[in-house]
C-alpha cells in the first residue's frame, strides 16, 4: 500500500480478543486482516475492573484502548459507550459502530463531521423478551442510527430491505457475519462431557423462547435417540419458568452442561457433533450458524427466511416440535444424508461466509469513507 496509512476506530464491543458474542468475533478477524492490509485499527474495551483507569496497549497489532464502565448491566454499557464515542470524536479518523443500541450518543459524531459507518445488526426491537418500554428506546436508536450513520451494514438480506424502509438503498451494504473453515479438531475437550465424535447432537443458543429450544428438546426427548443431545446455555430453572420448562421436557439422553466460553472447546464440541440444531426464530445472519457451516455441521433449522439465506441446501428445517422430530429422525436414519449436507455446509461456507471475503467487502465500504482521498485511491488501486 502507498499513501497515508489509513485508520479505523471500532466502537460498540466489549473489545478484543473476542470474549463474548459475534460483534467482539467480527472485530476481532476484520482488525487484524486490516492491520495486515497496513491499516491503523484501534478498539475501545471495555474495563469492568472496579477502579480501573482509561489504559492503552497493543495487541496483534491492534492499538487498545481500555476504558471503565464504573456500572453494572445495561447502564454500565451505556457509561463505556459514552467514553468511547467522546474520545473518538476527539480524532478525525473514520469510525466503525457495532450495533446502534445507544445510536443517540452517535451524534456527537455526527455534529463534529467524523465519517461513521454502523453495522445495524438485527431487528432487536422487535424481540418479545423485551419490555415495552426497552422496545420503544431500540426501536428510537434504530432510527437515530439510520439517520446518524454515514452508511449501514446490514448482516443480511432481509435487514437490507429492512433499513431499506428506512433510508435510502444507496446508504446500506450487505455484509454477512463470517467463520473460519474448520477441517479438524482435537478430541480432548469432549472427554469432560462424557461424549464420543459423532455421538451427539449439539445446540448452542440463550434459552429463550424465541430460539425454540423447548421445541427441539421436546422432540429429541419423545424417544430414545442412543445418541446425545448437548444444550450449551446458563439455564437458571429457579429463576425462569421456561428454563424450567425445558429441563423438564428432557430425557435423560439430553445434557445441560451450562454456558461454555472456551472457544476452544466450544469449537471442537461443534465439529465433532453429528449436526447442529438451530431454533433462532429472529434476527439476521447468526454468527453461530455460520460457525456449524465453516465446522461442516449439517443443519437442522427453524424455517425463515433468516436461516434459510444462510445455510440453504445445507440444512433440514422445522416450523414445529413434530417437524422438527421428522427432521431429526430423518439426519439420524438416513445414512447418506449426513455426508451431503455436510459437504454443502462446507460450500455454502466457502461461497459465502469466510473472513478474507468479508474483510475484502468492509474494506471497500470504509475506503469509501475515508477523509484522505489519496488513502482512499491507494486501497481501492491494490
Amino acid at each position: 500500500m502507498t499513501g497515508p496509512r489509513p485508520t479505523v476506530r471500532m466502537l460498540g464491543t466489549r473489545g478484543v480478543p473476542a470474549a463474548h458474542g459475534g460483534f467482539e468475533t467480527a472485530v476481532e478477524n476484520i482488525g487484524l486482516r486490516l492491520v495486515e492490509r497496513g491499516w491503523r485499527v484501534v478498539v475501545y474495551c471495555q474495563d469492568d475492573e472496579a477502579g480501573a483507569d482509561r489504559r492503552e496497549d497493543t495487541w496483534r497489532g491492534i492499538e487498545r484502548i481500555h476504558l471503565p464502565s464504573r456500572y453494572d448491566g445495561a447502564k454500565g454499557t451505556i457509561w463505556f459507550d459514552q467514553q468511547a464515542v467522546r474520545d473518538a470524536a476527539r480524532h478525525r479518523d473514520l469510525c466503525l459502530t457495532m450495533g446502534y443500541n445507544t445510536a443517540f450518543l452517535n451524534a456527537l459524531l455526527r455534529a463534529r463531521r467524523i465519517r461513521n459507518v454502523v453495522n445495524m445488526d438485527g431487528i432487536e426491537w422487535k424481540r418479545g423478551k423485551w419490555s415495552r418500554p426497552k422496545k420503544t428506546f431500540l426501536y428510537a436508536n434504530e432510527r437515530l442510527g439510520c439517520l446518524l450513520g454515514n452508511h449501514l451494514i446490514a448482516d443480511h438480506p432481509e435487514i437490507e430491505r429492512h433499513l431499506a424502509t428506512r433510508v435510502s438503498g444507496a446508504k446500506i451494504t450487505m455484509i454477512p457475519y463470517g467463520a473460519p473453515a474448520l477441517r479438524d479438531s482435537g478430541l480432548g475437550p469432549l472427554a469432560p462431557f462424557g461424549l464420543e465424535s459423532r455421538g451427539y447432537l449439539t445446540v448452542v443458543a440463550r434459552p429463550e423462547k424465541e430460539n425454540s429450544i423447548l421445541e427441539m428438546v421436546t422432540g429429541f426427548s419423545r424417544r430414545p435417540r442412543h445418541v446425545k443431545l448437548l444444550v450449551l446455555g446458563d439455564y437458571r430453572p429457579e429463576e425462569f419458568n421456561y428454563h424450567r420448562a425445558v429441563l423438564d421436557a428432557a430425557s435423560d439422553e439430553v445434557l445441560f452442561p451450562g454456558a461454555i466460553y472456551d472457544q476452544e472447546v466450544v469449537t471442537a464440541l461443534r465439529f465433532h457433533s453429528i449436526a447442529y440444531l438451530h431454533g433462532h426464530t429472529v434476527g439476521g445472519t447468526n454468527p453461530s450458524l455460520v460457525e456449524a457451516l465453516g465446522s461442516g455441521n449439517p443443519v437442522i433449522a427453524h424455517d425463515n427466511v433468516y436461516n434459510r439465506w444462510v445455510a440453504g441446501d445445507a440444512g433440514l428445517y422445522f416450523a414445529d416440535t413434530d417437524s422438527f422430530e421428522a427432521a431429526l429422525t430423518r439426519v439420524l436414519a438416513e445414512p447418506g444424508l449426513r455426508p451431503q449436507l455436510a459437504a454443502n455446509a462446507c460450500r455454502r461456507h466457502r461461497e459465502a461466509f469466510a473472513w478474507e471475503a468479508i474483510t475484502d467487502q468492509y474494506e471497500q465500504v470504509l475506503s469509501r469513507y475515508l477523509t484522505s482521498s489519496a488513502t482512499s485511491a491507494a486501497i481501492r488501486s491494490r
